[in-house]
């Protein structure tokens, strides 16, 4: 069937359909629903089915009964926990409040009523299925469990997801930054310079929001505890290491790049970040890459500086830090090898 067009021309529907969706959009349109795919796959093959697994256990016990009882504990079917001995309870509470463990269990020689310790500030969740582990462990031998939290959250954060919600704000922020550069200005800078101001505004911006971010979720809401100026400064490396690596992927693939972004930071990295169920409750693939990815690595250390005074951040400051390096060097790197090219995709609008 044939339509006449304003100046009197005969175009076919099959004629004006290549022209209404370009080959590049049809492109476009399959890898849309390539990342629709794998969100569904990602976010539901990682909560479906939340179980602990190898969950790093203490346990404290009389020296003639402590072999044994790890052993027990360490064999319960599905290997909901990696037992180990500790030394008193005290050991026990210093090893949680440095999250070198998840939980611990204290037994009563004199009584049957033994004591599970649990930090809520590592996940609720967690803390629920250790309890229903332990619960179930103690009444097949005849005995009972109290829990005790020794890093209880705050009464305003439920389930201890605010810090997870904070940090998932600040992705965002630092991949929509970049990406409104990109749409902006075109995909790929087109020299040294132009990278170093993208890099400069990206850095400000990171800043701005790091601090937002902080004063949102502390003062102005009260959903998490912990220092306002460490939270800022988590928040603002947080945004500049996803940002610049949306410009790292944007000079690798140009404004295709913030869909690589979308695919490592928000199906990749948002559901085995631990924040609605913390790692050891994770499959084995997204318990493994979560604390490599910029969402894992800010969510362990926000509920660091919340519950416990800082500690056991190392790790995911320097995994940010280096997202942040890897991602700046890359940036630049390809906005000088860019220098010179005799023309840029026709679908970026030149700076």
């Amino acid at each position: 069937m044939a339509t006449a067009d304003g100046d009197g021309t005969r175009t076919t529907f099959t004629e004006e359909l290549k022209d209404a969706v370009s080959a590049r959009a049809a492109l476009l349109i399959v890898g849309v629903l390539a990342l629709t795919a794998a969100f569904i796959a990602s976010y539901a093959g990682a909560f479906h089915s939340p179980k602990p697994r190898d969950v790093a256990f203490a346990v404290v016990a009389p020296p003639q009964a402590r072999g044994q009882l790890v052993a027990k504990l360490d064999r319960l079917r599905g290997s909901p926990l990696d037992a180990r001995p500790a030394g008193s309870r005290a050991e026990a509470v210093r090893q949680l409040k440095d999250r070198e463990i998840d939980g611990a269990l204290v037994a009563d020689p004199r009584g049957k009523q033994d004591e599970l310790l649990v930090a809520g500030g590592s996940g609720s969740a967690l803390s629920d299925a250790l309890q229903k582990v332990l619960t179930k462990a103690e009444q097949a031998e005849g005995r009972t469990v109290r829990t005790t939290d020794v890093a209880p959250t705050d009464p305003q954060d439920a389930r201890g997801l605010s810090s997870f919600y904070l940090v998932v704000g600040w992705c965002v922020g630092g991949y929509l930054c970049a990406a409104i550069l990109a749409i902006s200005y075109g995909a790929r800078p087109t020299n040294g310079r132009r990278a170093v101001i993208r890099l400069g505004t990206l850095l400000v911006y990171s800043v701005l929001a790091g601090l937002a971010g902080a004063l949102v979720i502390g003062p102005a809401l009260g959903a998490l505890p912990g220092s306002v100026v460490a939270l800022w400064g988590l928040g603002a490396l947080i945004v500049f290491a996803v940002g610049a690596t949306t410009f790292a992927f944007q000079g690798i693939a140009g404004i295709l790049g913030i869909g690589l972004t979308i695919l490592v930071v928000v199906i990749g990295g948002n559901p085995s970040a631990g924040g609605a169920y913390p790692y050891p409750l994770l499959p084995p693939f997204w318990h493994a890459i979560g604390p490599a990815l910029p969402p894992g690595a800010g969510t362990w250390a926000a509920r660091s500086i919340a519950y416990f005074d800082g500690r056991a951040m190392a790790g995911p400051l320097l995994v940010l830090a280096a997202w942040a390096v890897l991602a700046a060097v890359l940036t630049l790197l390809f906005a000088a090898l860019s220098v010179g090219r005799g023309a840029i995709d026709r679908s970026e609008p030149r700076q």
